[in-house]
């Protein structure tokens, strides 16, 4: 997409292409190529060879593992990890022309790459934190952000909870569109997301 000459690079214009995706919808050609790749993944697992294949692009990789509380054994994600991806979301505002398509995968395309996607969105989004979530649904309809995640977000951009309740209403909308999602999160102990 052309962006006018005196557009800023931005998520929020819709003029650079955003994909979530997991890890096994990587392979495979991209149309248009990817430029920027956020890749989060769980603690010592192996980096995807699918990358190897694919132009050059710009890409971080942040690990952690998909809960919302700290429990023995797990890496849960921090406020460090919300940090360096807000930090990515001043690169790629610094990309200029160079930003065209951006990637963000975690294992199933469901929860830490939604959650990171939404962050991104709210950073461009600091007076309607609906718009993020909406957004995110047309991008990735099974979307189900990780809350924890979000909950480090509205703390780091001083959202006072707008966030958080946004997100609360997204769950609602979720729980109605796409039933199916209530039984994945229960399964992996997210109960605590799920709306009564």
């Amino acid at each position: 997409m052309d962006r006018p000459p005196d557009a800023p690079p931005s998520l929020r214009t819709g003029l650079v292409r955003l994909t979530v995706c997991g890890l096994d919808e990587l392979h495979g050609p991209r149309e248009p190529a990817v430029t920027h790749v956020l890749s989060i993944l769980d603690p010592g697992y192996p980096d995807p060879t699918a990358f190897s294949a694919w132009r050059r692009h710009h890409r971080l990789t942040l690990r952690f593992h998909d809960v919302i509380a700290e429990y023995p054994g797990y890496d849960a994600p921090q406020p460090e990890h919300v940090a360096a991806l807000l930090r990515f979301g001043d690169e790629l505002l610094a990309a200029g022309d160079d930003l065209e398509h951006l990637l963000i995968h975690c294992h199933a395309g469901v929860s830490r790459s939604t959650a990171a996607l939404a962050i991104l969105l709210a950073r461009e989004h600091p007076e309607d934190e609906a718009a993020v979530f909406e957004r995110l649904a047309v991008i990735r309809p099974q979307a189900w952000p990780n809350s924890r995640m979000i909950g480090f977000a509205d703390e780091i951009l001083g959202r006072r909870g707008r966030l958080r309740a946004a997100l609360a209403d997204f769950y609602r909308r979720q729980a109605r569109t796409q039933p199916e999602l209530i039984e994945m999160i229960r399964r992996v102990g997210r109960g605590a997301e799920i709306p009564v």
